[in-house]
């Protein structure tokens, strides 16, 4: 999987690196149990410090997407499994939606647009047919 960060944007760094490894789970092109790059090796292909890639793993474990052992190294763990979307993304979501309401999009575009998000997350190309 390739990275795209933008080292100009106001999203850090270890984020970028983190929603792109999410957004990869989600469309397919990580598998679960496919090992990923070292720490080391991830910070040198994407020329950042290595504690910037550390702080991304380090999510992602906590966060249930990747797992690492002493001899396995770092591995997809896969979907998480909540079974419903954790509170923290609940409530990032409804601010969204009151940023759309304000910015006079109708309920019905707003749905689309999810509708569009979501099968771009599980297609990986966000074409809906």
């Amino acid at each position: 999987m390739l990275l795209r960060l933008d080292m100009a944007s106001q999203t850090p760094i270890y984020r970028q690196i983190r929603d792109q490894m999410v957004l990869g789970i989600a469309a397919g092109e990580l598998a679960p149990g496919e090992k990923l790059p070292t720490i080391r090796a991830l910070a040198g292909q994407c020329g950042v410090n290595m504690m910037t890639v550390n702080k991304a793993y380090a999510l992602l474990r906590q966060e249930g997407y990747i797992t690492t052992g002493r001899r396995g190294g770092t591995v997809v763990a896969g979907s998480p499994g909540f079974g419903a979307l954790p509170e923290r993304y609940a409530a990032a979501l409804r601010i969204i939606a009151a940023e759309a309401r304000l910015a006079g999009m109708d309920e019905d575009a707003f749905a689309a647009l999810c509708r569009e998000a979501y099968n771009y997350n599980s297609k990986g190309d966000g074409d809906d047919g």
